[in-house]
């Protein structure tokens, strides 16, 4: 497959949402079309999409988010039809280059326990779960 990764534009969003969709993401407020559209306005260079440059679809996309202080991963899919080929580790790799860049010292990721399955695709590539850690969160909107 040829292909090129390049940052996720507005544009990319309804290929990006039914990518997510396919691959089984739960889907929350936060993915809103307009909720994206922040994301990718407050963190240009880091939410990402690989395009097949022959079919002209994405085949894969992940966001990049940076607080300041830690950058954050949400998101990665790759197209059920190339998964466990190597393209969800390029994609990753891309990222974590882009984080490199901007000095970030820490990326962090979330999974959920129905998607624990990638646990294993996150420990080939480095990642280390943290058993000291719990996570909380408060919805702001719903």
């Amino acid at each position: 497959m040829e292909f090129v990764i390049h940052e996720m534009v507005e544009r990319d969003l309804s290929q990006v949402l039914d990518l997510w969709r396919l691959v089984k993401i739960e889907l929350t407020y936060s993915d809103k079309h307009e909720e994206l559209v922040r994301m990718l306005k407050h963190n240009p260079g880091l939410c990402l999409v690989m395009k097949d440059t022959v079919k002209n679809k994405i085949l894969g996309a992940v966001l990049g988010g940076y607080d300041g202080r830690r950058g954050w991963i949400h998101h990665l899919a790759i197209h059920s039809s190339i998964q466990g080929m190597k393209y969800g580790t390029i994609l990753m790799n891309e990222i974590i280059r882009r984080f490199k860049e901007r000095n970030v010292v820490k990326l962090k990721i979330e999974i959920l326990k129905s998607n624990i399955g990638v646990i294993d695709f996150y420990k080939k590539i480095g990642w280390n779960i943290r058993d000291d850690l719990s996570t909380m969160s408060l919805s702001l909107k719903e």
